[in-house]
């Protein structure tokens, strides 16, 4: 992909106030919840209690909500490819500017990283999942990759963190709402902390689109424009399990997603919505005559994919997964 020279200078620019960003978006490590906080202490003797309990509090968790904190799970752990992915974009330079981007992306990752190490640890405990059957996906999940249409643009890459990241808020917002209502009060915390780890996240790639367009709108602008166009394509589109094909796996996951309303098609349409409001897309000015139709077409998507959702129907068949014992 050939990028204009414009997007590296811009990435450049941004670079140089990295240490600012990471303190507003990111936590000191020494002050930061960590995943033993929720869980219970091994070293206690109350141990095996707190886990009877742990798991007593599990046992009224629908299917379909198992299915779905598991596929969260897998995600959050298929994190050495979401920063490989992202140290290959242009202008992280991961050799000659430890400071700049590159520190960006080791200190979201390591913030990320205790998101699948609690959840992990937590469905181990509960005693209602097929470890190894998750752990199979969660190896595929690495080992496959995946190709998420951004390339090693910056602006497409911030494009599609933004999204990601108000998606995975809103699905661990709404298991933790759920958990509270099926009595469990601890998962209804642990989701809670992660989507909030979420919303700061998205708030940071926020922040970096909406300075981009303010000294290279067009370029910006054409970016947003291509990431939708293909759809932002969420990493568990990629999951699998074990003799199951990749695109199936993913199907019954969304669909359990859907039927709970833990992450639907309109939640999509509505980060869209979102992001053309908070980037103030509509009164922009400064854009060139290929920008300007960008904007015309990112404007009217929502209504557009509004129409498609009416039209579309979610399965209610619950689909039998190989990570869930009981």
């Amino acid at each position: 992909m050939n990028l204009p020279m414009s997007r590296i200078e811009v990435m450049k620019f941004l670079g140089q106030k990295i240490d600012e960003l990471v303190n507003e978006f990111l936590k000191p490590i020494d002050k930061n919840w960590q995943p033993a906080d929720f869980l219970p202490d091994s070293s206690s003797e109350k141990f095996m209690e707190e886990v009877k309990l742990l798991q007593e509090s599990c046992k009224e968790l629908p299917y379909d909500y198992m299915a779905v904190l598991i596929g969260d799970t897998i995600t959050e752990e298929a994190l050495p490819t979401y920063e490989s992915w992202l140290m290959t974009v242009e202008g992280i330079d991961q050799v000659n500017e430890p400071a700049g981007w590159s520190k960006w992306v080791r200190w979201w990752t390591a913030e990320e990283n205790r998101h699948g190490d609690l959840l992990n640890k937590y469905l181990y405990l509960s005693g209602r999942v097929n470890m190894r059957e998750m752990e199979t996906s969660t190896q595929y999940l690495i080992a496959d990759g995946f190709d998420i249409g951004t390339g090693v643009d910056p602006y497409r890459n911030f494009v599609y963190t933004s999204f990601q990241e108000l998606a995975t808020n809103i699905s661990h917002r709404r298991t933790a709402t759920l958990s509270k209502q099926y009595g469990n009060n601890q998962l209804s915390k642990i989701c809670g902390m992660i989507a909030a780890d979420e919303m700061r996240h998205a708030k940071a790639y926020k922040t970096f689109v909406e300075r981009i367009f303010e000294v290279d709108p067009s370029e910006m602008m054409l970016a947003f424009e291509d990431m939708m166009k293909k759809k932002i394509v969420m990493p568990a589109h990629f999951l699998r399990e074990s003799g199951v094909k990749m695109s199936q796996t993913f199907s019954h996951f969304s669909d359990a997603a859907q039927r709970l309303g833990v992450y639907t098609t309109y939640d999509y349409i509505q980060i869209l919505e979102d992001l053309i409001a908070e980037w103030k897309i509509e009164n922009m000015g400064g854009f060139n005559d290929a920008a300007e139709r960008a904007r015309d077409y990112v404007i009217a998507l929502p209504n557009r994919l509004k129409r498609i959702a009416e039209r579309t129907k979610v399965p209610q068949l619950e689909y039998e997964f190989s990570w869930i014992t009981r």
